[in-house]
């Protein structure tokens, strides 16, 4: 019998430190504060991402839909963060735009190496989080970074849509402050 009464209130400490602020189920406590995302995009819709600061953890970024399930087009306004601890759903819609704003000038271009970058800058909001993120908020200020190098035709330099890069990059990095509650 004693046993069982202390089974149950070890149970009951741990439920009650889930319930009113300790301890979550994967290992850490929740704090708020900043946090910083860093990734590098590829070719495919969805990319590597790390999250160091309050956060800390990695994971992947897919495109998603306005409800949170994952999407197979690209550029949908939402991303889903896939991590190891649980997933965080963004609204992304002022950094898509920005992103696909085709009349938007490099940052900086040379039509002599034929070489350009292109760099935005827009919020992201989180909208929901499950398991260790259950109850986040906040925002990112997010950056997207690409550089590139297309191929000169006849000497000179092609910036057409349909010139394929010689050589490409692109990374992601941000930075915001999250809140849980």
């Amino acid at each position: 019998m004693t046993r069982f009464v202390k089974a149950v209130a070890v149970g009951l400490v741990l439920l009650g430190g889930l319930v009113f602020g300790g301890t979550t189920a994967y290992g850490q406590t929740p704090v708020s504060g900043t946090t910083q995302l860093w990734g590098n995009v590829g070719s495919g819709k969805g990319f590597n991402a790390i999250f160091t600061g309050t956060i800390g953890d990695h994971g992947v970024s897919i495109p998603a839909t306005s409800q949170g399930k994952p999407s197979k087009k690209q550029n949908t306004g939402y991303r889903l963060f896939v991590m190891k601890k649980g997933t965080i759903f963004f609204n992304t819609q002022q950094v898509d735009a920005a992103e696909n704003n085709n009349n938007t000038q490099p940052t900086t271009e040379n039509n002599t190496t034929c070489s350009f970058t292109f760099v935005v800058t827009e919020p992201a909001t989180i909208i929901s989080g499950t398991k260790a993120y259950a109850g986040i908020t906040g925002s990112i200020s997010v950056t997207i970074s690409y550089a590139a190098v297309l191929p000169l035709t006849n000497g000179k330099c092609n910036p057409n849509t349909n010139a394929n890069p010689t050589a490409q990059e692109g990374f992601v990095t941000g930075s915001g402050t999250v809140s849980y509650g």
